[in-house]
C-alpha cells in the first residue's frame, strides 16, 4: 500500500469543522458516537453495486493529522476558539472503523463503513470516507457491467485522458482493475498498482509516415512480439487491414513471430470486424485478434456481439473512467447512534418527508445468507450489533417495508460482512493487494444469481432488517410521529 504524500486532512466540507468547534464548546469533545456510510440506489438502475476504495480510505486516516499550516488557517478564519485550535493542533484519530471489504457486491441502505469514537474524530473524516468509497465503487461497479457485457472477452481500460482529474485516472484504473479490466493504458497505474499498462500507437503514428505501409512496417520492426497495428486511420477494409497482413508477411513471419492483433476504433466495427475476421483468416492469421474501441459501454458491447461482432478484446474509455451514464454514487454518511455516561448505546434517527432518506437507527451488523447447496446469495440481514445469526437453525426473513412478505430458511450459511480495520485508531487488519481484491470479487460475483446481475429490470435482491432492529426503528418512528 503506497503511503499518501499529500496532507488531506482538510479535504473536509467545512461545515465538518464548525460542526466540530461547536460540539468542543458545548462539552462532546468526548462524546462517542456511531456514522453510518450508506447509499440509497444502484447505479444504471443495476441490481447491485460493488465495495471499493477501502484501501485509500485506511490510507487517509492512517495519516490524519493537522500541520502548523493547517491551524493557522483555521485561525484566520475567526470563527474558532484557541482551545479548539490547540485540539486540532494535537489531534489523534482514535476511532473504530468496520467496513465491508474490498470486492463484495453491496446493496442500497446496508452499512457499508461504520465509525465510532469522539464524535468530533467522527465527523471530521466524513468527506474522505465518502470520497474514497463513493467514487471508486461507481467505477468498479462501471467496469464489472462493462466486462461482464464483453461475455468472457478481455476489456481494457483506456480512459485516462478523460478522466475527471490526475487522482481520478489512477485510481479509476485500479478500481477498474478490481471489476474485472485485464489492464489499463494509465502507466502510472502500472508503476505504482501494478496493474498490466496495455497500449500500442494512435493514429498519429501512421500520419507521421508517408505511408500507411511504412507506418505499420517501422512498429512491426520496433515491436516484434507486441505488434497490434491500429487500421482505421484512412480506410479499414481497402488499406488498413491489407497493409497489416502485408507487414504480418514480410516483417513477422520471416522471424516466425505471429502478429498480436489489429485495433479498429471508428466506423462501424459490428460490420468492419466480420470482414476483418475473414480478412485475417484467409491470409493465414486466424490467431490474430481484433480489437475494438471508440466510445464503448456495456449495451454498445452487447449488441456487437449479438449482432455477431468478430472482436477478441475492448479498449474502453471515456464511458468507463467517468461512468458517464451515471456519474454519481449517492453514498451518505448518517449518524445512527450515540453513547450515554455509562457507554450505553442509545440509538439516533433522521426522519424525513422523502421516506427514501429516513435512516436506520443503531450499532449494526450485517449478515450475508448463503443457500449450503449453491452457494448462492439467498439475502443480506442487517442486525443490532449484538446479535447473532444461528444457521444452525430455521431464520426468518421479512421485507422491512411489506412486513406481510416473509420467509423461513433453512440449510443456509450465515457470513458477517463487515471487517474491523482499526481499532482506537490503530489499523488492525492486513490490507490484501489488488491482485487479492480482484480474484475476491470475481468470486464473489459468482455467488450472485445471474437474475440479479441481469442490466434490464434487474431481480430485486433483498436487504431486511432483523425482527429486533425492524422494531427499535418503528418505535422511534411512532415516537416521532406522536411528539407532533
Amino acid at each position: 500500500m503506497q503511503e499518501i504524500k499529500r496532507n488531506l486532512s482538510l479535504l473536509t466540507d467545512f461545515y465538518e469543522l464548525t460542526m466540530a468547534g461547536g460540539y468542543f464548546q458545548n462539552g462532546f469533545k468526548d462524546k462517542i458516537a456511531y456514522f453510518d456510510m450508506f447509499y440509497r440506489r444502484n447505479p444504471d438502475n443495476a441490481g447491485f453495486a460493488i465495495m471499493a476504495g477501502v484501501e485509500q480510505m485506511v490510507e487517509y486516516l492512517q495519516n490524519l493529522k493537522f500541520t502548523d499550516e493547517d491551524v493557522k488557517y483555521l485561525e484566520s478564519k475567526g470563527i474558532f476558539s484557541k482551545e479548539f485550535l490547540e485540539y486540532i493542533r494535537n489531534f489523534e484519530f482514535t476511532c473504530d472503523v468496520w467496513a465491508v471489504p474490498e470486492g463484495t457486491p453491496i446493496f442500497p441502505y446496508e452499512p457499508i463503513v461504520t465509525v465510532r469514537g469522539p464524535v468530533i474524530q467522527a465527523q471530521l473524516v466524513e468527506t474522505m470516507i465518502l470520497l474514497c468509497i463513493n467514487h471508486q465503487t461507481l467505477i468498479t461497479t462501471k467496469a464489472n457491467r462493462i466486462v461482464r457485457a464483453a461475455d468472457s472477452r478481455a476489456v481494457m481500460e483506456f480512459g485516462s485522458r478523460r478522466a475527471q482529474g490526475f487522482d481520478a485516472a489512477v485510481l479509476g484504473a485500479r478500481a477498474a482493475y478490481i471489476g474485472g479490466c485485464v489492464g489499463t493504458a494509465c502507466t502510472i497505474a502500472d508503476r505504482d498498482e501494478k496493474i498490466p499498462a496495455l497500449g500500442t500507437m494512435a493514429h498519429s503514428w501512421v500520419q507521421m509516415f508517408d505511408s500507411e505501409y511504412e507506418a505499420f512496417k517501422a512498429y512491426a520492426e520496433q515491436y516484434p512480439n507486441a505488434c497490434t497495428l491500429l487500421v482505421d486511420t484512412y480506410n479499414v477494409l481497402k488499406s488498413g487491414v491489407p497493409n497489416a497482413i502485408k507487414v504480418f508477411d514480410e516483417v513477422l513471419k520471416p522471424q516466425g513471430i505471429r502478429p498480436v492483433g489489429i485495433r479498429i476504433d471508428s466506423g462501424d466495427i459490428t460490420y468492419l470486424s466480420k470482414k476483418a475476421r475473414k480478412m485475417l483468416d484467409d491470409a493465414g492469421y486466424e490467431d490474430c485478434k481484433i480489437c475494438a474501441s471508440n466510445s464503448l459501454d456495456e449495451y454498445i458491447i452487447r449488441d456487437m456481439l449479438l449482432q455477431g461482432a468478430k472482436v477478441d478484446t475492448f479498449g474502453v474509455g471515456e464511458r468507463l473512467i467517468t461512468s458517464s451514464s451515471e456519474p454519481v454514487f449517492g453514498g451518505v454518511y448518517k449518524l445512527v447512534a450515540v453513547e450515554d455516561e455509562h457507554g450505553t448505546v442509545i440509538p439516533k434517527i433522521k426522519v424525513s418527508e422523502n421516506v427514501e432518506k429516513i435512516t436506520t437507527p443503531g450499532y449494526k451488523e450485517l449478515y450475508r445468507l448463503y443457500d449450503r447447496e449453491t452457494n448462492k446469495a439467498i439475502a443480506d440481514v442487517i442486525t443490532l450489533a449484538d446479535e447473532r445469526i444461528d444457521d444452525n437453525e430455521p431464520y426468518e426473513i421479512f421485507d422491512p417495508n411489506y412486513t406481510w412478505k416473509r420467509k423461513t430458511i433453512n440449510d443456509f450459511l450465515a457470513i458477517p460482512l463487515r471487517k474491523q480495520y482499526f481499532e482506537k485508531g490503530k489499523l488492525i487488519r492486513e490490507m490484501p493487494d489488488l491482485l487479492q481484491i480482484r480474484h475476491y470479487c470475481e468470486a464473489n460475483m459468482n455467488t450472485l444469481w445471474d437474475e440479479v446481475k441481469r442490466f434490464e429490470n434487474p431481480h430485486n435482491y433483498y436487504v431486511d432488517l432483523s425482527q429486533k432492529l425492524w422494531d427499535i426503528k418503528h418505535d422511534m418512528l411512532e415516537s416521532q410521529r406522536n411528539s407532533k
